[in-house]
């Protein structure tokens, strides 16, 4: 088991590629879902490495 922050970073990644794939890759709609702004999303997405490539459903 990792620890508590470990654990907060991967729900935290999770939910912006969830926001992602249901916004179909848009960020301005995905940080709309989730509550944040534009530039935290484009700052959280660089920070843990999203790319729509890990999008199984395409």
């Amino acid at each position: 088991m990792g620890s508590l922050r470990e654990k907060v970073k991967e729900i935290e990644r999770e939910e912006i590629l969830n926001a992602m794939r249901t916004s179909n890759w848009i960020m301005a709609r995905a940080a709309k879902k989730l509550d944040i702004t534009e530039r935290m999303i484009g700052y959280k997405i660089r920070k843990y490495k999203i790319r729509k490539e890990e999008d199984g459903e395409h």
